[in-house]
């Protein structure tokens, strides 16, 4: 569903006047969109309806720092985004188990998952799970400008970086994505932009 940011806008007004239902409108509005991101960004369903529970709890918090400088969607995207990092940065900092063996084995280790990714690069790879395989800063950048369908300039308010830095992570994205999918040619006719290119 596409809201109308002068609505957005009202309903943040009506909350911070008082109104709860407002917000609720607004997780209504914006919930699907939101978990698409998260989805895509983390991978795992049950991460993502994490990261969209705690990027709507956040802004709950933080709702009376909205300006409405941008819209109320580039900025949940925001919120979105960072929930995101929030949660693979936890996930990066999982400590490992380690379990004894017996007769003097080596150790075995459990914990978070070190897929080593040149094993499972295949050319039948879905997207979904290519996608994973991207790295953190181009997979954002690549889910908000190929799925979300976000103009560059939105998506540089939402990352908080130049245009052009988000035209060269968009880039790398496609080419880390098409290589985890199998794809490993380079494409004909385009060079890569420079992070100052606007």
């Amino acid at each position: 569903m596409v809201s109308d940011p002068s609505d957005d806008r009202e309903l943040v007004d009506r909350y911070l006047a008082g109104d709860a239902a407002a917000f609720t409108t607004l997780v209504e509005r914006h919930q699907a969109r939101v978990y698409s991101v998260c989805l895509r960004v983390i991978g795992n369903p049950e991460d993502a309806a994490d990261a969209t529970q705690e990027a709507f709890i956040s802004a709950l918090r933080k709702l009376g720092q909205f300006r409405g400088d941008s819209a109320f969607s580039t900025w949940m995207h925001r919120v979105a985004v960072n929930s995101c990092y929030d949660l693979l940065r936890k996930r990066s900092r999982q400590p490992m188990l380690h379990l004894p063996t017996d007769q003097g084995e080596p150790e075995r280790e459990l914990g978070p998952p070190m897929p080593d990714h040149a094993d499972e690069v295949a050319s039948t790879r879905d997207a979904a799970a290519a996608l994973a395989l991207v790295p953190d800063e181009f997979r954002v950048a690549l889910v908000l400008a190929d799925v979300q369908d976000l103009p560059y300039d939105q998506i540089s308010e939402i990352l908080d970086v130049p245009v052009g830095t988000v035209k060269s992570r968009v880039f790398r994205g496609r080419i880390a994505l098409a290589r985890a999918m199998g794809i490993e040619r380079e494409p004909r006719g385009r060079s890569q932009p420079s992070e100052d290119e606007a």
